[in-house]
């Protein structure tokens, strides 16, 4: 990803504001955010249904309020191993407006922390180099005391994941 495309999807999700309403969450071990007016609500762990033949990604649904939505494991989008879930699990609802269509998607994490706000001035686009994650996956990497808050790139992830499901290949 070019310094330009990076700038610009830093510059997309802060806009003209100088301050970024977030939900701050845990994954592995890292903190990441997404967007406070993406979230729809924050769950306890539910049943799961898991879908045979599907990617690890978004390998099963969950009922939330009569519908059926995905359940997305973002660690694993991010390289990240799968772990065990713990009392502080939970299911973040969120809606994302994916190909012009409002689409529900439940994003497991391992704590949910707080809504906060997040300056722009301590937000920097991904580095070229030296990250362990594609740097399309994330819009920016804000710095808040001694640790950086991950804030993920939400469409790229899941449109380049509803992109390759067309040619999915069978689970080993």
């Amino acid at each position: 990803m070019s310094e330009a495309a990076r700038k610009l999807d830093h510059d997309t999700i802060w806009g003209v504001e100088e301050d970024l309403s977030v939900l701050t969450f845990n994954l592995n071990g890292e903190t990441f955010a997404i967007e406070a007016t993406v979230v729809q609500e924050i769950l306890d762990l539910l049943p799961e249904t898991h879908v045979p033949g599907s990617k690890p990604f978004v390998s099963s649904v969950i009922n939330f309020r009569g519908k059926v939505i995905p359940l997305a494991d973002i660690r694993l989008a991010f390289g990240m191993d799968a772990t065990e879930t713990t009392i502080d699990s939970r299911i973040v609802v969120i809606e994302l407006d994916l190909d012009d269509e409002p689409t529900l998607v439940g994003i497991r994490t391992d704590k949910v922390n707080e809504v906060t706000t997040l300056p722009k001035v301590a937000s920097e686009p991904p580095p070229s180099v030296g990250m362990r994650w594609r740097a399309d996956y994330i819009n920016c990497l804000v710095k808040r005391g001694g640790e950086f808050i991950i804030v993920p790139n939400l469409h790229a992830i899941f449109s380049s994941r509803k992109e390759r499901t067309g040619n999915a290949q069978a689970p080993n």
